[in-house]
Protein backbone atom coordinates (compact mmCIF):
# COMPACT_ATOMS: atom_id res chain seq x y z
CA UNK A 1 0.00 0.00 0.00
CA UNK A 2 3.12 2.52 0.61
CA UNK A 3 4.31 1.63 -2.86
CA UNK A 4 0.77 3.02 -4.35
CA UNK A 5 0.73 5.86 -2.19
CA UNK A 6 4.62 6.90 -2.97
CA UNK A 7 3.76 6.75 -6.71
CA UNK A 8 0.34 8.23 -6.64
CA UNK A 9 1.29 10.93 -9.43
CA UNK A 10 1.80 7.93 -12.16
CA UNK A 11 -1.43 6.36 -11.14
CA UNK A 12 -3.13 9.86 -11.52
CA UNK A 13 -1.43 10.23 -14.98
CA UNK A 14 -2.35 6.71 -16.10
CA UNK A 15 -5.87 7.47 -14.93
CA UNK A 16 -6.05 10.30 -16.58
CA UNK A 17 -4.60 8.91 -20.04
CA UNK A 18 -6.96 6.60 -20.05
CA UNK A 19 -9.70 9.34 -19.62
CA UNK A 20 -8.51 10.86 -21.93
CA UNK A 21 -8.30 7.87 -24.50
CA UNK A 22 -11.96 7.32 -23.52
CA UNK A 23 -13.16 10.74 -24.41
CA UNK A 24 -11.68 10.62 -28.12
CA UNK A 25 -13.35 7.31 -28.76
CA UNK A 26 -16.34 8.47 -27.90
CA UNK A 27 -16.06 11.97 -29.65
CA UNK A 28 -15.01 9.38 -33.10
CA UNK A 29 -17.68 6.94 -32.13
CA UNK A 30 -20.47 9.99 -31.75
CA UNK A 31 -19.15 12.80 -32.97
CA UNK A 32 -20.51 15.47 -35.42
CA UNK A 33 -23.73 13.86 -37.23
CA UNK A 34 -24.28 14.51 -41.20
CA UNK A 35 -26.37 17.35 -42.09
CA UNK A 36 -29.06 17.08 -44.22
CA UNK A 37 -27.28 18.38 -47.05
CA UNK A 38 -24.69 15.50 -46.93
CA UNK A 39 -27.86 12.53 -46.19
CA UNK A 40 -29.43 14.15 -48.90
CA UNK A 41 -26.42 13.77 -51.39
CA UNK A 42 -25.94 10.20 -50.08
CA UNK A 43 -28.96 9.13 -50.89
CA UNK A 44 -29.40 10.59 -54.38
CA UNK A 45 -25.29 8.58 -55.13
CA UNK A 46 -26.94 5.73 -54.09
CA UNK A 47 -30.05 5.82 -56.09
CA UNK A 48 -27.97 6.11 -59.05
CA UNK A 49 -25.92 3.85 -58.43
CA UNK A 50 -28.50 0.91 -57.38
CA UNK A 51 -31.45 2.33 -59.61
CA UNK A 52 -33.76 1.56 -62.39
CA UNK A 53 -34.97 4.58 -64.78
CA UNK A 54 -38.62 4.21 -65.19
CA UNK A 55 -40.62 7.10 -67.29
CA UNK A 56 -41.96 9.73 -65.22
CA UNK A 57 -43.88 13.49 -65.47
CA UNK A 58 -43.28 16.82 -63.63
CA UNK A 59 -46.01 17.68 -61.53
CA UNK A 60 -44.52 21.56 -60.66
CA UNK A 61 -41.40 23.21 -59.50
CA UNK A 62 -42.34 24.81 -56.22
CA UNK A 63 -40.04 27.05 -54.25
CA UNK A 64 -40.13 26.83 -50.54
CA UNK A 65 -38.65 28.99 -47.62
CA UNK A 66 -36.20 27.96 -45.27
CA UNK A 67 -37.41 26.45 -42.45
CA UNK A 68 -35.60 29.38 -40.45
CA UNK A 69 -37.55 32.15 -42.71
CA UNK A 70 -40.84 29.95 -42.36
CA UNK A 71 -40.29 29.97 -38.07
CA UNK A 72 -39.95 34.11 -38.55
CA UNK A 73 -42.40 34.38 -40.83
CA UNK A 74 -40.48 35.84 -43.78
CA UNK A 75 -42.50 35.78 -47.08
CA UNK A 76 -40.69 34.45 -50.24
CA UNK A 77 -40.91 37.56 -51.78
CA UNK A 78 -39.12 39.60 -49.04
CA UNK A 79 -36.29 37.20 -48.70
CA UNK A 80 -36.20 37.56 -52.38
CA UNK A 81 -35.81 41.36 -52.20
CA UNK A 82 -33.47 40.81 -49.48
CA UNK A 83 -31.09 38.82 -50.61
CA UNK A 84 -31.53 36.96 -53.85
CA UNK A 85 -32.73 33.05 -53.54
CA UNK A 86 -30.10 32.37 -50.71
CA UNK A 87 -31.56 29.86 -48.13
CA UNK A 88 -35.04 28.94 -50.00
CA UNK A 89 -35.32 24.99 -51.56
CA UNK A 90 -36.51 24.67 -54.84
CA UNK A 91 -38.56 21.17 -55.06
CA UNK A 92 -39.01 19.11 -58.20
CA UNK A 93 -42.45 17.43 -57.47
CA UNK A 94 -42.61 14.38 -60.23
CA UNK A 95 -44.99 11.29 -60.72
CA UNK A 96 -44.18 7.76 -61.71
CA UNK A 97 -45.59 4.19 -61.61
CA UNK A 98 -44.02 1.09 -61.18
CA UNK A 99 -46.30 -2.10 -61.12
CA UNK A 100 -49.32 -0.71 -61.40
CA UNK A 101 -48.63 1.63 -58.43
CA UNK A 102 -48.01 5.33 -58.84
CA UNK A 103 -46.08 7.34 -56.54
CA UNK A 104 -45.77 11.01 -56.44
CA UNK A 105 -42.58 12.17 -54.78
CA UNK A 106 -40.80 15.58 -54.86
CA UNK A 107 -36.59 16.00 -54.73
CA UNK A 108 -35.04 19.09 -53.36
CA UNK A 109 -33.12 20.04 -56.36
CA UNK A 110 -31.10 23.32 -54.57
CA UNK A 111 -27.67 23.22 -55.73
CA UNK A 112 -28.62 21.27 -58.99
CA UNK A 113 -30.21 24.15 -60.46
CA UNK A 114 -27.64 24.15 -62.96
CA UNK A 115 -27.65 20.79 -63.95
CA UNK A 116 -31.87 20.79 -63.97
CA UNK A 117 -31.87 23.71 -66.41
CA UNK A 118 -34.94 24.97 -64.73
CA UNK A 119 -36.06 27.70 -67.71
CA UNK A 120 -37.05 24.60 -69.47
CA UNK A 121 -39.17 22.16 -67.24
CA UNK A 122 -42.63 22.80 -66.98
CA UNK A 123 -44.92 20.52 -65.81
CA UNK A 124 -46.57 17.77 -67.49
CA UNK A 125 -43.35 17.02 -69.08
CA UNK A 126 -42.33 13.48 -69.58
CA UNK A 127 -38.72 12.52 -67.55
CA UNK A 128 -36.76 9.86 -66.33
CA UNK A 129 -37.13 8.48 -62.85
CA UNK A 130 -34.34 6.48 -61.41
CA UNK A 131 -35.78 4.35 -58.37
CA UNK A 132 -34.27 1.89 -56.22
CA UNK A 133 -35.60 -1.72 -56.94
CA UNK A 134 -35.85 -2.50 -53.72
CA UNK A 135 -37.61 0.52 -52.25
CA UNK A 136 -39.28 2.00 -55.36
CA UNK A 137 -40.52 5.27 -53.35
CA UNK A 138 -37.02 6.15 -53.23
CA UNK A 139 -36.57 8.25 -56.53
CA UNK A 140 -34.41 10.64 -57.82
CA UNK A 141 -35.17 12.92 -60.65
CA UNK A 142 -31.18 14.50 -60.44
CA UNK A 143 -27.72 13.58 -59.01
CA UNK A 144 -24.44 15.01 -58.98
CA UNK A 145 -23.29 13.16 -62.23
CA UNK A 146 -27.08 11.90 -63.72
CA UNK A 147 -30.32 13.77 -64.84
CA UNK A 148 -33.64 12.73 -65.99
CA UNK A 149 -34.57 15.45 -67.30
CA UNK A 150 -34.71 16.62 -71.25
Amino acid sequence: MKHLIANWHEIAYAVIAVLIIAAAAVALKFGRGKDSAEIERERRSYVNRVGRIVDGQVLEIVEKASDADAATGATLMAKRHRKGNAGNHRLLLYTYSISGVTYEAAQDITGLEERACLERVVAGQPVGVKYDPANPGNSILLADDWSGLS
